[in-house]
């Protein structure tokens, strides 16, 4: 998330409360997760085990519950609680705001697109040209959307991520201030969830084709021309490249990468990155033909034990 204009680390000190180290007149452009930090960006973090990670980040000011030294060139923003401060900053600069219409007057429709009723959409939304977006979807605040799209019944695009603090008392959310993206030539299925991103943007990219109740994760993103078939589950900081080919009831854990032209059977639960030009099989998704000479094998086992017992 970048900010409309740039404010000073004092500034942002101030908007939540706390002490910081570096110049007062320090540069901050944005904010954002660590995956996807900038130059000019604030990153959080709460536990001694990333702050390396989040020091050595491309962000060049931290806000952390722990005075450090700070690497030279950034600033650090000293807090008790980074988490509910992030979610002060985002509600700052990206606050809610409630709709008064099924059809914001904020948002921008090209021409030639059809909204079928009871499509509700949202503020400061944009849509191309030559759209066609089918009943009882929901189009949630900012999202973008190309030309040429589809987009068919009761799915719901920009849902909040998925994204918890287990504190002592109670599970406590991120609040998500980023958007959707779908590029040219995308179709989205019925009854299809992709979740906006915590800061940055969940991207859909040109000419990829999305089946029925498929659900993306927050700013995962998605190359171009993949297919995608009905049920599949896709976490949250997922890179997907470029002609992936993910069939059904398939799982993929967060903030791994599927090469590209990757194919996945059905089933699969991938846990990991996977190389691209390669076919995956099973769970944990491996290598097609491994995975079935290693079926092959276990169905081998009852009479490979007949004939032991039998020698006994």
């Amino acid at each position: 998330m970048k900010f409309p204009n740039p404010h000073s680390l004092e500034k942002i000190a101030d908007i939540i409360e706390c002490d910081y180290v570096g110049d007062a007149n320090f540069p901050v452009l944005g904010m954002n997760e660590i995956h996807v930090v900038e130059p000019g960006d604030i990153v959080f973090v709460d536990h001694p085990k990333y702050y390396d990670k989040a020091l050595e980040s491309a962000a060049t000011v931290i806000l952390i519950n722990k005075e450090v030294t700070c690497p030279e060139g950034k600033a650090l923003l000293i807090s008790d609680d980074p988490f509910r401060d992030f979610n002060k900053l985002t509600n700052y600069f990206m606050p809610f705001r409630s709709a008064n219409s099924a059809i914001s007057d904020s948002a921008k429709i090209g021409k030639g697109t059809i909204i079928q009723p009871n499509v509700f959409i949202g503020n400061n939304v944009e849509i191309g040209e030559h759209c066609l977006i089918y009943s009882n979807v929901c189009i949630y605040d900012n999202t973008r959307i190309g030309n040429n799209v589809t987009i068919h019944a009761g799915s719901v695009l920009g849902g909040d991520a998925f994204y918890y603090k287990n504190r002592p008392e109670k599970f406590d959310k991120l609040v998500s201030g980023g958007n959707v993206v779908l590029e040219d030539n995308v179709d989205i299925g019925a009854l299809c969830t992709i979740d906006k991103g915590v800061t940055a943007s969940t991207t859909i990219g040109e000419g990829t084709k999305i089946d029925n109740q498929v659900q993306v994760g927050h700013d995962t993103i998605i190359g171009k021309r993949c297919l995608i078939a009905s049920q599949v589950g896709i976490a949250g900081c997922v890179v997907i490249k470029d002609f992936v080919t993910i069939w059904g009831q398939v799982g993929i854990t967060s903030g791994i990468t599927i090469g590209e032209k990757a194919v996945i059977s059905a089933q699969s639960g991938v846990s990991k990155s996977l190389e691209g030009n390669k076919s995956y099989f099973g769970t944990p998704a491996d290598d097609f033909r491994k995975k079935y000479k290693e079926m092959a094998s276990i169905r081998l086992i009852p009479e490979i034990l007949e004939k032991l017992n039998k020698n006994l």
